[in-house]
Parts: C-alpha cells; structure tokens; sequence
C-alpha cells in the first residue's frame, strides 16, 4: 500500500503570488516549479485540464519534469462532467463545426454524436504520455450538484465509465441525493463499484447544499481517494476572483490528525491511497498536504 499526499494545483495564481511556497527564481519559470513541487509532494492533481482539453505535449513535459514514481490524478475537462462549457473551451477545429451554435456556451449533451466522441479521443490520447510511464493516477469527474440520484444521474456515471473504461476513473458527487440516507448511500456505492470507479470521500463544509457528507468507503482495490476542500461555509458558495478563493482553509492540527487516522485505516483496502488538498489558496493547500502526510500514523 502506498499512500500518497499532495495538492490540487501547483499553479495556482495566489500560490504564486503569495511568495510563500516557490522561490522567486523557481516561481517564474514553468518548469522549474513542477520539479520543485515534485522534489517535495508525490502527488499532484492537474486542476487545468477541467478547463480546457489537456494536450500531449504538455503531459510529456510533466512527465520529463517529475521523477519515477510521481503520480498525476486529472481532473475531468468540464463539459464530459456536466457543466457549462464556453465554446472558446473546445479546440478550433471543434468550434468551427459548431458555427452558428446561438450561445457562447453548450453542455454535453448539445454536442453532435460524432464530435463527442472525437472530444473523448483527442482526451485520452493526450493522457497518454503519462499513462505510459505509470504516473497516470486516476482520472477525477468531478459533477456538478445538478446531477441527482436518478436516472439521468445514473447515465452520466455509466458515460464516463463507458468512455474511460481502459483508465482508473474516480467520482466526485456534490448532490445529497447520493448519500441522503443508508439505502441510497449503499445503492450509490454499489453504482460505483459495478462500474469500476473510484469513490471520491470528501471533506467539505457540513451545511450547504451543494456539498455531500464525507462517506468512508472503498469501492476500487486499486485506489483510496480522499479529496479535502476545507471546511470554511461561509466561503463555499462565495463569488471570488480566483476560484480558490472559495477554499479558504487551514486545517487545525486535531483535524488532520482524526482525517490522517480515519484515512490510513480505510487505505489498507486498497493498493494505493490518494489525499488531494483542494484548499488552494495561497500555499495553504500545500501547507495541508505537509502537515496532513506528517500526521499520518507511522510517518
């Protein structure tokens, strides 16, 4: 079992900014930053890819920039998980055989047959560079809380499980329809392990309603996922510049220390165990990550 810690971005404009995490001279430079992240974290989740395609060339970068054994989770680009995407999103070529489309934005299901499924080829080609090498974790559909217990939530996780089905894919769900009572919890993780998918157990506000419980449970003997967006509801729903803004958080050493203890016992079910900070902001998603792995029992 390896359990592994990181954050869910290295590029983060506040992280940047903030001055607190890269030196000035590795801040400004590309490649240097992945390398000094990596030098420290074994884990990374590419925020990126939400929003625009991921190429080829960018993921052997990454790859050429990160030592064996790094490992990369991808978040799912936005318009395969449901939301809104701006047409100024999708490749050139894409949007030229949309011309005349009559709003700057569409969701999955307005995107002819056959160009969705070039989308998901063009996707899963650009991973390849990662996967080959083995740094490719876990592809991360993150969906939106419009996506309900039901059948049209149903489908969407079976697309993605159909489209993805030659990679590791982890489900993040944000309706509580999911989770709003032990029959539906126990149906929705059946759901997720029938179709192969990872259960995404999340630490989020308690409170509103666009965020879940966290459920502690295993559905993959491959991977463990905790994703940890902080636990600050009066930001959760919060309009901010930067979207990381909405995760202001930083967690106090009696939090990691129950979090870290409840993760290593559920990571024992499965071969390999991932924590994500999505706490952004500044560097306190890696500050997180180093206290929360530093906490773990047997560090």
């Amino acid at each position: 079992m390896r359990i592994l810690t990181g954050a869910a971005s290295w590029t983060d404009p506040t992280l940047l900014a903030c001055g607190r995490f890269y030196p000035p001279a590795v801040a400004a430079n590309a490649e240097a930053r992945l390398r000094y992240y990596a030098a420290r974290f074994p884990l990374v989740e590419v925020d990126s890819s939400y929003y625009a395609l991921p190429t080829a060339e960018n993921a052997w970068r990454w790859d050429q920039r990160t030592p064996d054994g790094f490992v990369f989770n991808i978040k799912a680009f936005r318009l395969f998980t449901g939301h809104q995407t701006p047409l100024s999103a999708l490749p050139a070529d894409i949007r030229a055989e949309l011309d005349g489309w009559p709003a700057p934005f569409l969701y999955y299901n307005d995107v002819p047959g056959e160009l969705r499924d070039e989308l998901w080829r063009r996707y899963t080609l650009a991973l390849e560079p990662l996967r080959l090498p083995g740094k490719l974790g876990a592809v991360h559909f993150q969906f939106p809380p419009w996506i309900r217990r039901d059948a049209r939530g149903h489908a969407a996780l079976a697309e993605a499980a159909r489209r993805m089905d030659e990679h590791l894919i982890s489900i993040e769900l944000r309706h509580r329809s999911w989770f709003d009572s032990p029959a539906a919890t126990a149906g929705t993780l059946a759901l997720l392990r029938d179709l192969g998918a990872v259960h995404t157990v999340v630490d989020a506000p308690a409170g509103p309603e666009n965020s879940v419980p966290a459920v502690w449970a295993s559905t993959h003997p491959e991977l463990t996922l905790l994703r940890l967006h902080g636990r600050n509801a009066a930001a959760w729903n919060r309009t901010t510049q930067a979207s990381s803004g909405r995760f202001q958080y930083e967690y106090s050493e009696a939090e990691l220390a129950e979090l870290a203890e409840r993760f290593s016992r559920l990571a024992a079910q499965s071969a390999q165990a991932h924590a994500v900070f999505n706490t952004n902001f500044e560097d306190q998603g890696v500050r997180n990550a180093a206290a929360f792995a530093a906490a773990l029992p047997g560090f």
